[in-house]
């Protein structure tokens, strides 16, 4: 017989599951930003990517350009787009989060996006 523990956590919300392709790493994050997380932690550590495996919020985009899916998003999060967001939305597209932190870090420095707080971006 389940105890409260177990009913407590199935009913906490999941932004999806992120895995690692080279590894065992198969793990349910709760909020997106927690998968750009482990995927530093994870990568700092093995270097090995992780990738969405499934996402659990509406993260969808045309394309696979970061700075046209950062805009898009950007439409309906104008408080900023959670990396871990933009990564999600790019899966579909083939693109791993370690590569959609990289154009937004080449894009950062160009100047052609913000981050008007942790872990949020928008394009200027």
């Amino acid at each position: 017989m389940p105890d409260d523990g177990d009913a407590e956590l199935a009913e906490k919300p999941r932004a999806g599951v992120v895995t690692c392709p080279s590894c065992d790493l198969h793990v349910a994050v709760a909020e997106p930003n927690d998968a750009v997380e482990l995927y530093r932690r994870h990568a700092d550590v093995t270097g090995h990517d992780v990738e969405w495996e499934r996402v659990a919020f509406d993260a969808e985009v045309d394309g696979e350009d970061v700075k046209t899916a950062l805009v898009e998003l950007g439409e309906r999060h104008p408080d900023g787009v959670e990396l871990g967001r933009l990564a999600a939305a790019l899966t579909d597209s083939g693109v791993a989060i370690g590569d959609a932190l990289d154009a937004v870090y080449d894009l950062r420095m160009s100047g052609e996006i913000y981050e008007p707080r942790d872990d949020h971006v928008l394009a200027v």
